[in-house]
């Protein structure tokens, strides 16, 4: 008995230790932008591994019509998203949208209805992440890849 004992912790001690091993923090920058607003719309993500600052997935998306703030929004959704598929254990999400990471950090009320709907989508995606989602606002010459990302989909279209 003592024996399978051992052998179990051996083997959890083992998983915990490569795992730990494993962790994957990441740098997510995301911009969305339009041209009119609303107007056609593009969104871009560059995320990061933290661990190497290798680059994991740079994703450019147009998105049809609709405003900027929604197009921030959208941005950010699908870094968070790819972040859960990725298995991140914690983000940094970095954005040139004051509003974008004051609403997602709670020092402003989101009013718009619309943006509130994209708001509980972005807050529901970092329960999945266990909560572990720093937000930091750049200005807008740090961002410029996912900027230019953003463009892209909107030039492509």
């Amino acid at each position: 008995m003592v024996g399978l004992i051992f052998i179990i912790y051996y083997l959890l001690f083992i998983n915990l230790r490569s795992a730990a091993k494993h962790s994957m923090n990441l740098q997510i920058y995301t911009d969305g932008g339009a041209r009119g607003n609303p107007g056609p719309a593009g969104i871009g993500v560059v995320i990061l591994n933290l661990a190497n600052g290798e680059t994991v997935e740079e994703l450019s998306e147009f998105l049809g019509k609709t405003t900027n703030n929604q197009a921030e929004y959208l941005a950010a959704i699908l870094g968070l998203k790819r972040a859960v598929a990725l298995g991140a254990d914690s983000v940094e999400l970095v954005a040139d949208s004051e509003l974008l990471i004051r609403q997602c950090r709670g020092e402003y009320k989101v009013k718009n209805p619309d943006l509130a709907k994209r708001f509980l989508e972005l807050k529901n995606l970092e329960t999945e992440l266990g909560g572990r989602v720093k937000y930091r606002h750049v200005k807008r010459d740090f961002n410029k890849r996912a900027d230019a990302l953003a463009n892209k989909a909107m030039d492509e279209n």
